[in-house]
């Protein structure tokens, strides 16, 4: 995979805090940087991508009636537990 340079501004206390975890995980700055960034993108993405799942299923219907969800969690880790409404 190819890599591409980015520069980025953080401030003082992020970077003291930066410096001490490259320096107790023995890696770069660089590296630690680029795998928090990716982390975040992909959860992100993810994130996002299932809220338009979710408006799109709403759009279609696809719902389910709040006051089942209510009651679903009125039992919710009680002895006669409800199946989650569907």
């Amino acid at each position: 995979m190819s890599t591409e340079t980015l520069t980025i501004r953080i401030d003082s206390e992020t970077k003291q805090k930066l410096d001490r975890l490259a320096q107790q995980t023995s890696r770069t700055k660089s590296f630690l940087a680029a795998e928090a960034i990716t982390e975040f993108v992909n959860m992100q993405s993810w994130q996002i991508g299932q809220v338009l799942i979710g408006i799109a299923d709403c759009d279609s219907g696809r719902v389910v009636p709040h006051e089942q969800v209510e009651q679903w969690m009125k039992r919710w880790g009680k002895k006669k537990e409800l199946p989650p409404p569907r």
